[in-house]
Formats: C-alpha cells, sequence, structure tokens
C-alpha cells in the first residue's frame, strides 16, 4: 500500500503537475462527479415531494397541521437512526452496490407513498425512505475521498450537493403544475419512477478508479498524488467493495473513540447547526409563506423558487473558494473553516425576516440566509479530510446521524413554537441562532483540520 504524501495540497498538486506533464489526465471523475449530482438531487427530490403534496393530500386523508409536523419529522426517525448501520454496511460491501441498494429502495417507498389511503401506511413509508436513503451521503464522500484530490473536493462536495437545491429550483413548478393536473399521487409516482430508472444508470456506469474504462494512468496519478485512491484498491470487487482487510477493522468501540476527537464533534455540531436551516426549508418554508405572508400557493411556487437557486449558488461558491484558496497555499484550517463560518454567520440574518413588511424584501432575506447555508454545506468535504483510513463509512455516519437530528428536532420545535404563538416570529429567532452556535463550534471546537490518528 503506498505511504501518504505528507505534504499540504497545493504542493502535491504542483508535485503531481510535474510528474504527469507529458501525459494528458482523462477526466473520468468528472463523469463519476455527474452521477453522484444526479442522485442527490434525486435523493432530495423523494425527501421532500411530501411538502409540495401537503395542501392537497392533508385534505383528502384528513391529517391535521400537528399531523403533518410529525410526517415531516418521522422521515429523520429513522434517517438517524441508520446512519451508523448504513456506514458500517457501505465501509464492507462498497460504493457501487451500497447506493445502488439504498437508491432502489429509496424510489419503491416513494413510489408506495403514492398508493396509500391512511396515515399509518404514509408513516412506515416515510419510516422506510429515511432508513433507504442513510447510506447516500457517507457513499458521496467515500467517492469523492476516492475519485478526486484533496485539492479538489470541495468543489467536487459542492457540485454534487448542488444538486439537493437544483432539483427543487427548477423542478418544483412542474411538480405544482403536474399536481393541479393529476393530483397529489401523481408526484410520488413520478419521482419514485426516476429514482428506479437511475439505479441501473448508476449500476451500469459507476466504477471505481482503477477498473473505470475511461481513466488513463496520468489521471490516477493525479488523485494518488492528492490523497485519493485510499478506498480503491485494485482487488476490489465488481461491487467497489474494499478489500477483505478493510472489513475487519470496525468495532462498536470505535464510535466512542472517535466522538472524542475535537474534529469530528465541532463539525457535527456546526453541521446540525445548518442543517437546522436547510430543514426549515424543506419542510415549514411553504407553509411560513402562505400562513405568515398570506401568500397564495401559486405566488409560493413562484417565489419558493428563488431561496433554493440562491442556496445553489452558495454551494458552489463556497466549495470553489474553499478550493482556491488551498490552491493559493492557504491551509485546511483556513479554507474548509472560513466559508463555513461566514455562512453561518450570515444565516442568522434569516431572524431579519421577522422585522420588515414587503414580501419581495422577505425573499431576498431568505434567499441571502438559504444563500449562506449553501456554502456552509461543506461538512463533507471535512469529514473526508479527517476520517482515518478505512473508517470513512463509518465516520460519515457518524458525522450525518449529528447532522440530521436537525431533520427531528427542527420540525417539530418550529411546529411547536407556532403553535404556541400562531407566528413565526420565535421560530426564525430559534434558527438563526442555531446558526450562531454552528459558527462557534467551528471557530472554537473543531480544531486543526487533520487526520485523525486511532491509537489504541
Amino acid at each position: 500500500m503506498p505511504q501518504p504524501i505528507h505534504s499540504t495540497p497545493a504542493e502535491a498538486t504542483r508535485q503531481t503537475a510535474a510528474t504527469v506533464s507529458t501525459a494528458r489526465r482523462s477526466k473520468a471523475r468528472y463523469q463519476i462527479l455527474s452521477l453522484l449530482a444526479v442522485g442527490t438531487m434525486i435523493n432530495y427530490l423523494d425527501r421532500t415531494v411530501l411538502g409540495i403534496a401537503a395542501p392537497q393530500l392533508t385534505k383528502e386523508l384528513g391529517i391535521n397541521a400537528a399531523l403533518m409536523g410529525l410526517l415531516f419529522s418521522v422521515f429523520s426517525w429513522s434517517y438517524v437512526a441508520s446512519q451508523i448501520p448504513g456506514g458500517l454496511f457501505l465501509d464492507r460491501f462498497g460504493s457501487k452496490l451500497t447506493y445502488f441498494l439504498s437508491m432502489t429502495f429509496w424510489s419503491l417507498c416513494t413510489l408506495a407513498q403514492g398508493l396509500v389511503h391512511g396515515i399509518g401506511a404514509l408513516f412506515v413509508f416515510r419510516l422506510g425512505l429515511g432508513v433507504s436513503e442513510a447510506p447516500c451521503f457517507p457513499t458521496n464522500s467515500r467517492v469523492v475521498a476516492t475519485w478526486f484530490p484533496q485539492s479538489e473536493r470541495a468543489m467536487a462536495t459542492g457540485t454534487y450537493t448542488v444538486g439537493e437545491y437544483i432539483g427543487l429550483a427548477f423542478f418544483s413548478p412542474f411538480l405544482f403544475m403536474l399536481m393541479g393536473t393529476f393530483g397529489w399521487r401523481s408526484l410520488f409516482y413520478v419521482v419514485g419512477g426516476v429514482g428506479l430508472v437511475f439505479g441501473v444508470i448508476w449500476w451500469m456506469f459507476y466504477r471505481e478508479p482503477h477498473d473505470h474504462p475511461s481513466v488513463n494512468q496520468a489521471e490516477l496519478d493525479y488523485i494518488e498524488a492528492g490523497g485519493g485512491l485510499t478506498h480503491s484498491k485494485k482487488d476490489a470487487d465488481v461491487s467497489g467493495a474494499p478489500a477483505a482487510s478493510a472489513k475487519s477493522g470496525f468495532e462498536w468501540r470505535t464510535i466512542g473513540r472517535l466522538l472524542k476527537h475535537r474534529q469530528l464533534a465541532g463539525i457535527c455540531l456546526g453541521q446540525f447547526a445548518g442543517n437546522s436551516t436547510l430543514v426549515f426549508f424543506l419542510t415549514w418554508f411553504p407553509t411560513y409563506l402562505a400562513t405568515e405572508r398570506h401568500m397564495a400557493w401559486l405566488k409560493i411556487g413562484f417565489f419558493a423558487i428563488m431561496p433554493f437557486i440562491a442556496a445553489s449558488i452558495g454551494v458552489m461558491f463556497g466549495g470553489i473558494f474553499s478550493d482556491w484558496l488551498l490552491r493559493r497555499g492557504k491551509s485546511p484550517n483556513v479554507a474548509r473553516k472560513l466559508p463555513i463560518i461566514a455562512g453561518l454567520l450570515l444565516a442568522s440574518t434569516i431572524i431579519l425576516a421577522n422585522y420588515v413588511e414587503s414580501n419581495v424584501a422577505v425573499i431576498a432575506i431568505l434567499s441571502v440566509a438559504f444563500f449562506a447555508q449553501g456554502m456552509a454545506a461543506l461538512g463533507w468535504t471535512l469529514v473526508s479530510d479527517i476520517a482515518p483510513d478505512g473508517l470513512l463509512g463509518v465516520t460519515g455516519g457518524i458525522f450525518n446521524f449529528a447532522a440530521n437530528l436537525a431533520g427531528i428536532v427542527t420540525p417539530l420545535v418550529v411546529g411547536f413554537i407556532v403553535a404556541a404563538t400562531g407566528s413565526f416570529v420565535g421560530a426564525l429567532v430559534f434558527i438563526g441562532a442555531i446558526a450562531l452556535i454552528g459558527a462557534l463550534s467551528y471557530i472554537f471546537i473543531v480544531g486543526d483540520i487533520k487526520r485523525i490518528v486511532l491509537v489504541d
């Protein structure tokens, strides 16, 4: 096994450029990145299509606001509970098989939601959706760590993360129109069906670097010099599973040992904070516009596009800016943490929406806050940077477990606040305060960005 290169990302990139100057690198890693971006877009459409269907669904099934809040939250119950098992499955069976099974089963659960006639069945399929989607982001992180040198990982993370927002931004008007024409059940059929088709595409086209037909040696050398290929062995099987020696290193006590390191504990708290803003937009945002701002549903469909477009720009800007800082010779501490801290601080300005009357001004404030949340969505890049060798899956599972506690806490807390006060004022204060706590976590807790070494 090659020894790690102890140089900065910028130095590694320069050294690699000199080594392979006589050969033109292939770009197979960008083909893989496009698969991740489309998969992530479908992932978020599946988990959030319930929010679009909610106005018609609640009337037909007789679901009140309290039960709707519970259904928004229940996805995250099983999603969070399945993070660590999903990470263990990923470490054992590899990226290709894990992602294929994950997408196939979550798409089936989405499609099945269109068949329900009561809250019990809807509850069960939302739980199933959470279990099935749990390995997705740990797999994304593993693929990026395998296929990309450290100096390109923020860009790669930003590119696939932007799929979270692009799908909702540009497909929401189509989905509202589809629901108006064919009813709410059609949303689940269409989105679930697209996921099943893409699962087959993933299985056909995803390969590990040494097995990809379009990769050349110059690209492999470039990736490896930048710290990639650590999870891609020549003797891996067709599913992308690691060699047998990499399968046997996990013990349950490893979870506690990982969490003792401030890098992981700090980014977990920070990602919880960033996800709280995201979850607000994925769940309560349309209801906020309808009840607090008194917008009609067609107007909501138009206005809802703006913050998601802003967030997608924020994601790309944060990733590109982070990698640019690395190439300029800045340390990972500066390059990775600065965009996240700035994003979380700026996301706290969501509170200002409480103090303006104009709907245009409100959408502008919310768009800035969501742009900033997108900037802060680089946490998965740090997971790739700090995870111990052979434990990226379980490290990602712990990180995603903590981050997605926001999916449980935020919908319920916002619901309680609105029910108690009849207003979203306190809810926006809650979201802004959590963002500030996340920024403080990155400033004071995370410490140096370096790979964790577990010592017995």
